[in-house]
């Protein structure tokens, strides 16, 4: 078990990190969610034992590891922009953890077999690391990474430089694996689908602090605040503010009916988070708030259409699926489900969540 207690790592006069409480299970999955500075990567630092945090304490099953250099640590780290030994094959790439440890031969053997067959690595043994692509790299450095057989193994975005078809196939057999190991495995991402497909439990990260901490679907679910939304969103939760007033929902374009789950309310204003794939650019009985943008610009991604609109002070962006062609400066309709939507305070915090759950 690892704990990180009031964890902070300051840097000058600003912190990198800041008060950070987390508790991780032997054979757990944990994924460290948030966009880029957010201070994953200086987390999993501090857990290594990389750099040692300006305050607080780390834990590793009961003793006090805070102090402990990495050397003396069994922990294994995978960056996004993989280390081999590059005079190494494959094959002693792989097995180089285990020979540094002693392992005897037929066991290194096996490992490394086994690890090759999960990562597609078979065909590459014999080879040079200076001789494969850049994904083969990667795998090799997972590989490695996985026969070590250590206490926490630290992943930083460790599938970004794959290509889309196996970066998919392992984003749903790393928990199988995972899970086999018994090691505490820490799994940064700047991607909420990746974190859903992974599931686990899940750390959202801003500005250096842990916002909110638990089961991956949970958090996704039921976000403790807006920033949370925002960053378990991609892209990032709309957010409208909004009036309750008796049997009604005022907004800047007029008002609408109340949702029943929002019946329990006060009356009183209110911010409305909106996940862009819930807006609608045509009519749908199930979306009956309409609402008009501006277009600001669009973006046409393959199969989907990101439209960007602004309102009055506020700017949405909705995701839909198909091509809509629509051009900057145009006024479109939109329409909203309130039943998709997560109400907060306007200070931020959560207050019913889509289906009418109190926080």
């Amino acid at each position: 078990m690892l704990e990180l207690r009031n964890v902070g790592k300051k840097v000058g006069n600003q912190y990198h990190i800041a008060d950070v409480n987390l508790r991780l299970d032997a054979g757990s999955l944990n994924v460290l969610l948030g966009p880029t500075l957010s201070g994953k990567t200086s987390l999993m630092r501090l857990m290594a034992g990389l750099d040692r945090p300006t305050e607080g304490e780390i834990i590793m099953n009961g003793e006090d590891v805070t102090k402990l250099p990495v050397q003396k640590r069994n922990v294994a780290m995978v960056y996004q922009q993989f280390i081999n030994y590059p005079a190494f094959t494959v094959y002693e790439n792989i097995a180089s953890p285990l020979r540094v440890s002693g392992v005897d031969k037929a066991t290194i053997d096996a490992k490394v077999q086994e690890a090759a067959a999960i990562l597609k690595l078979q065909p590459y043994l014999d080879r040079t690391v200076l001789n494969l692509s850049g994904g083969q790299q990667q795998r090799t450095a997972l590989a490695r990474a996985l026969v070590k057989g250590a206490e926490l193994v630290l992943l930083d975005e460790p599938l970004a430089n794959l290509d889309y078809k196996l970066r998919e196939e392992l984003r749903v057999e790393l928990p199988r694996i995972f899970a086999e190991t018994g090691a505490i495995f820490v799994y940064a991402t700047t991607e909420p689908h990746e974190a859903l497909l992974l599931g686990g439990d899940t750390a959202t990260l801003h500005e250096g602090r842990v916002t909110q901490f638990g089961k991956t679907i949970e958090v996704h679910n039921r976000p403790v605040d807006i920033i949370t939304a925002q960053t378990f969103s991609d892209p990032p939760m709309n957010v409208v503010a909004m009036e309750k007033r008796g049997s009604d929902l005022v907004h800047a374009q007029g008002k609408a009916k109340l949702p029943t789950f929002m019946k329990s309310l006060s009356d009183g204003a209110y911010k409305i988070g909106i996940r862009p794939h819930h807006i609608r650019l045509q009519a749908d009985k199930t979306a009956p708030i309409k609402m008009q943008g501006e277009v600001s610009t669009s973006e046409i991604a393959g199969s989907e259409t990101f439209v960007h609109l602004g309102q009055g002070e506020d700017h949405l962006v909705v995701l839909t699926h198909g091509v809509h062609r629509v051009s900057s400066g145009d006024k479109v309709p939109y329409y909203l489900d309130p039943t998709r939507f997560f109400v907060f305070a306007p200070e931020g915090e959560l207050v019913l969540a889509p289906g009418g759950e109190a926080a």
